[in-house]
């Protein structure tokens, strides 16, 4: 347990920080998840940069890689490219 003012504080921050952060980050999937499962093009179309908005700011605040945005940002694009 800790022992001091400082590390209590920090304690409680980080699982303020962690449940803010896998908030986000179940929202981003459960959004990608939602895009894929679209079968409308133009559904698809409006949704898209919504994710993609939500993915960067995932990358930016590092809770995930900049490169898995990319590549989800990348296969979701030709994703909606193929729907018709």
């Amino acid at each position: 347990m800790a022992n001091h003012k400082s590390s209590e504080k920090r304690i409680r921050q980080t699982a303020t920080r962690n449940e803010l952060n896998r908030y986000q980050h179940k929202t981003a999937r459960n959004a990608v998840r939602a895009l894929r499962a679209s079968a409308g093009k133009k559904e698809a179309e409006e949704m898209l940069p919504k994710v993609n908005s939500l993915l960067d700011k995932l990358a930016k605040r590092n809770i995930i890689h900049k490169n898995k945005a990319g590549n989800l940002k990348s296969s979701l694009q030709k994703h909606v490219a193929t729907l018709k």
